[in-house]
């Protein structure tokens, strides 16, 4: 399924896919936020280091299955493959943007 994606998230979602943490992290705002396994990442170096610890660990890669825009919230949900326990799973990125970049993003499993 091919799902239109607003830049900014199809931007993330590429540099996810190609394991480029620069890329990843000239998404968000210098001050973002992420929620990610029970932990609150904050600020842009902090996610430079969640992020090349999460590819280095897991080795994955996402495929957008659907995208729903409501109030201030987007919500990707994507099927996650790597290495990990129950892969391939399905995921809920639920990104909160602001002036053009990430300002906060909470990783769930879908249904959560």
């Amino acid at each position: 399924m091919s799902i239109k994606l607003p830049q900014l998230i199809a931007d993330f979602v590429q540099a996810k896919n190609d394991h480029n943490s620069d890329a990843v992290i000239a998404c968000f705002a210098n001050d973002a936020i992420v929620h990610d396994e029970g932990q609150e990442i904050r600020g842009t170096n902090a996610i430079k280091k969640w992020t090349d610890a999460s590819i280095e660990k897991y080795q994955f890669t996402l495929e957008a299955t659907a995208l729903v825009e409501r109030d201030k919230e987007t919500v990707l949900t994507a099927q996650v493959s790597g290495n990990f326990d129950g892969s391939p799973a399905s995921l809920d990125f639920h990104f909160i943007i602001n002036e053009g970049r990430i300002s906060m993003l909470s990783i769930r499993l879908t249904g959560d």
